[in-house]
């Protein structure tokens, strides 16, 4: 039987299936402790510390009692928790992005996705180069800055060169005042090489959801294809580790699995890539399964209820302080506002998971890879970001000047954040005002910068973003950034 350690780099060994069981076990013995309960949302409350605050965090077995714990109190000061470490590491920005499909040409089996195989009536899709320019020329006249590249696995019509051509390509295009300054990549687990490849074309994160950590159902929800082969699969975040990517993003698809299993495997996961690398996950994602092209939800038993959905976003918050959070158009513009208040940190924005439908003008379905319930035009998605106090962010600064991986942590643990990340999304937004936007979300953004200009701890810092900003108003001039 393997046995449980964080710093081993095999798969069985580092998300051990007999300690997530001793783990659930333990967190159904104590959930309804209170003494520990109040000890671990102590431990987990961000303290002040010189500028900044500090968050220890949560172990994936102390985050597993509190997700267990039913008691309502007890949860109304979970959610406070969360929103107190989103306030004290992120503040209230929102980083926005859009997914970008390339192909949906897939070899896999995978039970849950319309790209499956098998499907043999979903219209198959792969952009050429012109059309990824011209879809990109399309998110551009939107205002997105940040862009997530989808394509399903298949080695003869998605290669990696196919992939590295087309975020050369993406990168190099410049329309009006538009360019994309980040490409993060989902593409299916490679190799060490490939990863060091992905790395040299200047990707941002790169992101794979595990789908489940349960082992057996994962051999079941994928049945045939290269994605069977779980510990390639689940080892793919250390490939790209030492491929040179330190930015990596970590996600399960809630409902294939029963959701605690999954919360406990997730926050293993984090926890190894902490003891492996020194750095754990930029980004957690949490999607939930939705209907799509030959795809029932109803089908998967364990779908889970709005209510728990928050409870597992304001936990994995309390886990993972420092990680970013990523909500998608999966879910509804209700759900959506009201996970920002408990962790979420990154939103997408008129978002078309079809191959080619950002050029089209009526929403395609015949290549979703999932129907989208948030439909708004990014506009609306900014406008209504501000009006509930959040700061629509398109910032890509971080990753152009370097500060990824560790480097990107100890800015985020250290506190400066206002310093830098903050003025960051007021100098994006007041690009996306000035070129994108429309007059009523003009007028709200505006008055939004200027009162969050007053935020900013640092004189200096707020005197030249004040002066930037002017310059993106009054100049036409762009792309400032500290």
């Amino acid at each position: 039987m393997a046995k449980y350690d964080p710093k081993s780099m095999k798969a069985e060994e580092f998300i051990n299936h007999e300690e997530i069981l001793e783990t659930l076990k333990y967190a159904e013995e104590n959930k309804n402790n209170l003494a520990l309960i109040e000890e671990l949302l102590e431990k987990a409350r961000p303290k002040k510390q010189g500028n900044g605050c500090v968050c220890s965090g949560l172990t994936h077995r102390e985050a597993s009692v509190l997700l267990a714990c039913d008691i309502p109190e007890v949860t109304e000061k979970i959610y406070k928790i969360a929103e107190e470490i989103k306030l004290a590491f992120y503040g209230n920005r929102i980083v926005m992005f859009a997914p970008l499909y390339l192909s949906n040409y897939c070899i896999n089996g995978c039970v849950y996705c319309p790209y499956h195989a098998k499907n043999k009536h979903i219209c198959r899709k792969k952009l050429t180069q012109e059309e990824i320019k011209a879809e990109v020329i399309a998110l551009q006249d939107m205002g997105h800055k940040r862009l997530a590249i989808e394509a399903g696995e298949d080695p003869k019509n998605n290669p990696i060169e196919y992939i590295l051509e087309s975020i050369k390509t993406i990168y190099s295009i410049n329309h009006k005042n538009g360019a994309i300054r980040r490409v993060n990549v989902n593409i299916a687990a490679t190799t060490v090489e490939n990863y060091r490849k992905l790395k040299e074309a200047g990707i941002g994160t790169y992101i794979l959801f595990q789908e489940t950590y349960h082992k057996e159902s994962y051999l079941q929800l994928h049945p045939t294809g290269p994605k069977h082969d779980y510990d390639y699969h689940t080892e793919a975040m250390d490939r790209a580790m030492q491929g040179g990517i330190d930015d990596v993003g970590l996600g399960v698809l809630f409902g294939l699995e029963l959701y605690k299993y999954e919360f406990a495997g997730l926050l293993m996961h984090a926890e190894h890539l902490e003891a492996a690398f020194g750095v754990g996950p930029h980004t957690i994602s949490v999607p939930r399964i939705k209907h799509a092209d030959d795809i029932d939800p109803d089908v998967f038993d364990n779908s889970i209820p709005d209510e728990t959905f928050m409870k597992i976003i304001a936990c994995i918050r309390l886990a993972v302080p420092y990680t970013g959070m990523i909500i998608s158009t999966r879910e509804s513009e209700k759900v959506r506002g009201e996970a920002l208040n408990y962790g979420i940190s990154q939103i997408s924005g008129a978002s078309r998971t079809s191959v080619g439908g950002y050029t089209e003008e009526e929403r395609p379905h015949d290549s979703e890879q999932f129907d989208v319930s948030d439909q708004r035009t990014l506009d609306e998605v900014v406008r209504w970001l501000m009006e509930k106090g959040h700061i629509p962010s398109f910032c890509t600064a971080c990753y152009r000047e370097g500060r990824t991986g560790d480097r990107f942590m100890s800015l985020c643990k250290t506190g400066q954040i206002l310093n830098c990340c903050h003025p960051n999304a007021l100098m994006t937004l007041s690009e996306y005002l000035e070129d994108y936007a429309s007059e009523e979300t003009k007028k709200i953004g505006y008055k939004m910068v200027e009162e969050e200009l007053k935020k900013v701890p640092t004189e200096k810092t707020r005197k030249i973003a004040e002066d930037n900003i002017k310059a993106i108003r009054d100049s036409n001039r762009r792309d400032f950034r500290f």
